[in-house]
């Protein structure tokens, strides 16, 4: 898919299944692309629950040479959050997405964008961090409305220590989950599919929920 935001036009790839109960939008992390293995394995168990799922690239291809030379857009959170919120209003304009309930699923930076982009859309019902830095959201923790869901790998030390900070400054429907044996990007056998596991009956209990509300609306 062709993504227009702001006079540039970014990469994505959409899929909703039949009777598709929400999307997820995906905001992957730093070095990150929407061909990222890890993300489109959690994608493909999330349509296998019936959720739809926009893998998208934040950046452009020009952007990202930039960023490989640099570094420096990874890190620019709200950058990335604008992107991600741009890429949340196509959706909520297309006639197959836009009465579907909307949930973030975020890794690493990309899932303080997630959580930036949260509190700027208040249409959105959930929130799923993997291995992520929700503390780069910084002051956007305050204000995220949506049940927000952060999972570790239990070997990830420091990583723990950043979403156990983050966790204190959600106000929010909030839960830490850490996964036994993993480390900070879940390589280690079942660790993915735990990810998958946990971000589907998150997103499951609070997507479902927010449907819920706007058909008793």
């Amino acid at each position: 898919m062709h993504i227009p935001i702001d006079g540039i036009t970014l990469e994505g790839n959409l899929a909703i299944p039949e009777s598709a109960r929400g999307i997820v939008a995906f905001a992957h992390g730093s070095g990150s692309s929407c061909h990222s293995p890890r993300d489109r394995f959690v994608a493909e168990k999330l349509q296998d629950s019936g959720f739809a799922t926009l893998l998208m690239d934040l950046l452009t291809a020009e952007e990202e040479v930039l960023d490989e030379r640099t570094g420096a857009l990874r890190f620019d959170i709200r950058f990335l959050a604008h992107r991600l919120i741009g890429a949340t209003r196509w959706l909520q304009g297309r006639s197959g997405t836009a009465k579907l309930p909307i949930g973030y699923f975020g890794a690493r930076t990309g899932a303080a964008a997630a959580l930036v982009a949260a509190a700027g859309v208040s249409e959105t019902s959930a929130v799923v961090s993997r291995g992520g830095r929700p503390d780069l959201a910084g002051g956007a923790l305050g204000k995220v409305t949506a049940p927000t869901l952060l999972i570790v790998g239990a070997d990830d030390t420091h990583v723990i220590d950043l979403n156990r900070r983050a966790l204190r400054l959600i106000r929010t429907e909030k839960k830490l989950e850490i996964v036994p044996g993993a480390t900070h990007l879940f390589e280690e056998p079942g660790a993915l599919e735990s990810v998958a596991e946990l971000a589907s009956s998150w997103l499951d209990a609070h997507l479902r929920a927010s449907a819920g509300l706007r058909k008793a609306a």
